[in-house]
């Protein structure tokens, strides 16, 4: 039970209850320490109208001060306050422990008046009848700083002692009267410092001193001081944690982790309908079904708020993006029914003016003689074959079940025309280097094996076979022929073929000559010098070419070895950081752009296997695998099992992958706004609603920058459609069209109640991945923190529905983890250099992460933290429940896995029982276990076969092979795991969670005066 001291009582009452609160009991030295933010103490968070009801029925304490049914009260050392809910919104406190000694950055220092004020709790009600989420309101106190005021802003180099968060007995509140309680039971919650009642008293507050905060500042969080930097860079790798510079407990902080286990307590395995305007749809992390009603699947298309403000001044008031994350080849769940084909004859002709297609969005006008296209707002004649009379007062035509285009959000078109099929060409490298590595052999019975499977599978896709060195070897495999012919060609830059029959043939008729062909490829001779190194783009010139010349879309896939020489670029990676445009480091050269755009324009799609991983100097092979939908992957000369099994495993995918080729993307959008911008894998092509590209499968994601041209009109609301015109691997051509509409409202609250902190992480990932291109890292960085300070304070400032004190931090409801998840992209290893990252890493992260779909995006900056245990008789199945991403959910006797779609981590505990060491690795000893890239042995007991089906599940969920990583506590290899501690200081100088949160309020304060 909570004692709140009265006036003539000691301070013992106050040390005792801050020892069960994490305070330190110390008293603070030299005079005692004004409380800037009255009405801060402790942070409660996570609590809902059902949750606080169960507090009702407790006993009160001796004093203190309570609230109302619908509010809440956070006693404190300092002061007694009462807040009110917040309508739709998370308000949450701050509770600093002691810090004595710590430096406190300038930003977060307030002006502190001596004067004093006294104030009284006043009775209010929290209870919000429009607001479908009830909150609790909780302060958010700014640190303890100096006595006396700080005129201005300060030095950026000034750093302040902070006192002790001791209370000395002269700051002890009173309460003049003592409580009503009108007969109910009241509980003090001490280890949330939380009250519930059906009464609150009237007592006067002691009085605190006014404060205000110096002008608001946009500099990066993590550049405190002149050495802070330098300090975080010696100390984090050693002991990064989740512990805050300014006291704040980190586990009362918005949970990433909860936020996604209310989602899926409320959607997993139901049935959301998707329907015009309809409401928020489930997180990406919630598997559930979906019902296509008239609106795409989330799946496909997810925008960044499900309501568009009606004015575009609105939607600049708000801070938030206004977009789409698109991903038009997305997979349907296995019970979700499969999207309609129609064929193109049949179907009804959309808007001839802009080139929309049909879709739920038209408005059917004069009987369906004539329909509104809401994307340009004309009006269409109906073609006599396609006209069907409408009926009711909506006037929906007769047909309108019948026909998929009329009342589904995604269907397909079938063409009637028909191209060429997809192709499969292999380029091996057979120069020097690749001999005397000794993995050509290996290779060459993967593809072996590959193109067997593949003959079983589906023999009519044809293939073709080239090996190089500094020329290009083609091989003529015509079915005709005895043996295949070897054709020579020395000319590298005007490429000329000498033949056209036999280079691409179906894998049926030639699977005897290709092997033929791989028997003899280990044996060959080298018959030039490659010290100089081997083009990259002398075998990517080579099968376009091919492609070309039999007008064909495709795959090529190249294997290889020699020491790489980029076009263009002679100098080395070092140079890059020492000139005046370190951005060029993520920039690819001009030669490569424009071969890029020829594979894009043919329909080929690049898969680059470097087999000798290598210092390339400043060349990075990966630019044109990337821009045309492949895919770059690197190995060390394929010595260990792993590397090899990594190896086999990628080249099954890239032929198990369903992919479209030769695909354009048109964009269009309501006629009152516009496609400002297109963020993702693409060559940039001149306008953002239409892109180029020459592959995509089924994660293939673009973000997509919406912006007003004019107001809209409440009544319509949004349409945008995408539509998606592509070739299969059979050569048929196709038209994807996925149509959302959304809801639009003068209301600027509205436009944060349908927004999804995952959704604007993907958006917000994408824009600032593709703008590392142009701008410097440092900038985006803070234009990231700005435009996430600004949309809080625009919320605090436009949409709260009650008066809050500005010690207070308030995120809107569904938006409650994005601090967590921007912070962690503000630290990635693109945005903020890593530690032992090189250029090409960073370059090669940068293109995977920019290829995620919404919920594998997800994961990558939160991953995914499972505990492994289980039942004491092991007879229940292996099922984690997701743990907070920081070192403080790491217990010395636990395993735990890290999944991230990059990285699977298993962290081994230094105290786990010998008996689980035995039963998962085979060994008895802690010190004797391997660290490192490691296969797990196949053993037979529940632990290990629950384990290993674990690890093939996830591995099943991500788009690349993945090795994995055993780290045992206290050792070296723990630096691999500190990075995915996302909410814990990085190793390589990021902000812990709890650091940058306070930061944002501070600032979102701040930018409000």
């Amino acid at each position: 039970m909570m004692e709140l001291p009265s006036a003539n009582q000691s301070q013992t009452p106050c040390q005792q209850w801050a020892v069960q609160n994490g305070w330190s009991t110390a008293s603070p030295q030299g005079p005692p320490p004004f409380n800037p933010l009255p009405s801060f103490q402790h942070l409660n968070l996570g609590f809902t109208s059902d949750q606080i009801s169960s507090y009702g029925h407790l006993q009160p304490p001796n004093q203190g001060c309570l609230s109302t049914h619908h509010s809440s009260v956070y006693p404190n050392n300092a002061d007694h306050s009462v807040q009110q809910n917040i309508h739709d919104s998370h308000v949450s406190p701050v509770v600093p422990a002691s810090n004595q000694g710590k430096h406190i950055p300038p930003c977060s220092l307030p002006l502190i008046n001596e004067n004093t004020q006294s104030c009284k709790l006043q009775q209010m009600s929290l209870y919000s009848p429009q607001s479908p989420h009830q909150a609790i309101s909780a302060p958010f106190q700014a640190p303890y700083t100096h006595q006396g005021s700080l005129n201005g802003p300060q030095s950026p180099h000034q750093t302040f002692n902070r006192p002790s968060f001791g209370l000395s007995v002269n700051q002890t509140p009173q309460c003049t009267t003592q409580p009503v309680y009108d007969g109910a039971n009241v509980q003090s919650a001490v280890s949330t410092g939380y009250i519930h009642n059906h009464a609150v008293p009237t007592c006067p507050l002691q009085q605190q001193p006014q404060w205000t905060l110096p002008p608001y500042s946009r500099g990066a969080i993590n550049e405190f001081g002149p050495d802070t930097a330098a300090q975080e860079r010696s100390i984090a790798p050693q002991s990064p944690n989740s512990e805050s510079r300014y006291g704040l407990d980190p586990e009362l902080l918005p949970s990433a982790v909860k936020v996604m286990a209310e989602d899926r307590a409320e959607w997993e395995r139901k049935v959301f309908v998707s329907e015009p305007f309809s409401r928020l749809p489930p997180l990406a992390t919630t598997s559930c079904i979906i019902e296509d009603r008239g609106n795409a699947s989330p799946c496909v298309i997810r925008c960044t708020s499900y309501c568009v403000p009606c004015e575009g001044q609105t939607a600049l008031l708000s801070r938030l993006p206004l977009g789409a994350l698109v991903t038009p080849l997305a997979k349907q769940n296995a019970k979700e029914k499969p999207l309609p084909l129609c064929k193109e004859p049949e179907c009804i002709v959309g808007c001839c003016l802009c080139g929309a297609s049909m879709c739920p969005a038209m408005g059917w006008q004069d009987c369906g003689q004539r329909f509104y296209c809401p994307f340009c707002g004309k009006l269409n004649e109906v073609l006599w074959q396609n006209y069907q009379p409408t009926e009711g007062a909506v006037g929906a035509r007769v047909d309108k079940e019948q026909r998929p285009e009329l009342h589904m959000g995604s269907y397909e078109i079938l063409s009637s025309q028909k191209g060429e099929p997809a192709a499969l060409i292999l380029a091996i490298d057979v120069s020097a280097s690749a001999l005397r590595g000794g993995h050509l052999e290996f290779v060459t019975q993967q593809i072996h094996t590959l193109l067997t499977s593949l003959n079983r599978e589906d023999g009519d896709v044809r293939i073709g076979l080239m090996t190089y060195d500094s020329r290009i070897h083609l091989y003529d495999l015509s079915p005709a022929l005895s043996r295949p012919h070897m054709l020579v060609i020395t000319e590298k830059e005007d490429l000329q073929l000498p033949v056209r029959e036999g280079l691409l043939v179906s894998v049926k008729d030639c699977i005897e000559s290709v092997d033929s062909v791989l028997e003899l490829i280990p044996q060959f001779s080298p018959e030039c010098d490659d010290s100089s190194g081997v083009p990259m783009d002398l075998p990517i010139k080579a099968g376009l070419a091919v492609l070309q010349a039999l007008n064909s879309p495709g795959k090529l896939l190249i294997f290889h070895t020699a020491p790489l020489i980029e076009m263009g670029h002679t100098h080395s990676s070092s140079g890059f950081f020492g000139s005046n445009r370190p951005k060029s480091i993520f920039q690819p050269s001009e030669p490569v752009v424009a071969l890029a755009k020829e594979c894009v324009r043919q329909g080929c799609g690049v898969h680059l296997f470097v087999l000798s991983q290598q210092d390339v100097g400043g060349a990075w092979p990966g630019h044109i695998p990337y821009l045309t939908g492949g895919a770059l992957y690197t190995y060390s000369h394929l010595q260990g099992e792993l590397d090899k099994e990594r190896f086999s495993a990628s080249l099954k995918r890239i032929l198990e992958t369903d992919t479209g080729y030769k695909a354009e993307l048109r964009i269009f959008v309501s006629k009152d706004m516009r496609v400002s911008g297109c963020y993702g894998l693409f060559v940039p092509g001149p306008s953002p609603s239409q892109v180029p590209m020459a592959t995509l499968d089924w994660q293939t994601t673009l973000a997509v920058e919406l912006a007003h041209s004019r107001a809209l009109d409440p009544t319509r609301g949004v349409a945008l459609q995408v539509a998606l015109s592509y070739s299969t691997q059979s050569g048929d051509r196709r038209t994807r069209v996925h149509t959302v509409t959304l809801r639009c409202s003068p209301h600027l609250q509205e436009a944060f109640r349908h927004c999804q902190a995952q959704t604007l992480l993907a958006f917000y990932c994408k824009k600032m991945y593709c703008a590392v291109l142009e701008r410097p890292l440092q900038e985006l960085r803070e234009e990231l923190q700005t435009e996430v300070t600004e949309a809080l304070a625009s919320y605090r400032k436009h949409c709260c529905s009650a008066s809050v004190s500005s010690g207070q931090l308030v995120l809107p409801q569904y938006l409650r983890a994005l601090p967590v998840y921007i912070n962690s992209l503000r630290k990635s290893e693109v945005l903020l250099p890593g530690l032992r990252s090189s250029v090409h890493q960073r370059l090669q992260q940068r293109c995977q992460v920019l290829g995620m779909d919404t919920f594998t995006n997800a994961t990558h900056f939160y991953p995914l933290l499972l505990p492994l245990t289980l039942s004491a008789d092991g007879s229940s199945p292996l099922n984690p429940e997701e743990l907070r991403c920081c070192a403080a959910s790491l217990e010395p006797r636990g395993l735990y896995l890290v999944h991230a779609p990059l990285t699977l981590l298993l962290w081994v505990g230094s105290q786990v029982p010998t008996c689980t060491l035995v039963e998962l690795f085979n060994t008895s000893c802690f010190s004797s276990l391997p660290s490192g890239e490691t296969k797990l042995p196949a053993l037979e007991n529940p632990l290990s076969i629950s384990i290993r089906s674990l690890i093939n599940t996830l591995n099943s969920q991500v788009h690349c092979a993945r090795k994995l990583w055993v780290v045992k506590q206290g050792d070296a290899c723990e630096e691999t795991l500190q990075r995915h501690l996302v909410e814990d200081k990085s190793p390589n100088g990021g902000a812990s969670y709890a650091d940058f949160l306070y930061h944002l309020h501070v600032n979102s304060i701040r930018a409000l005066q």
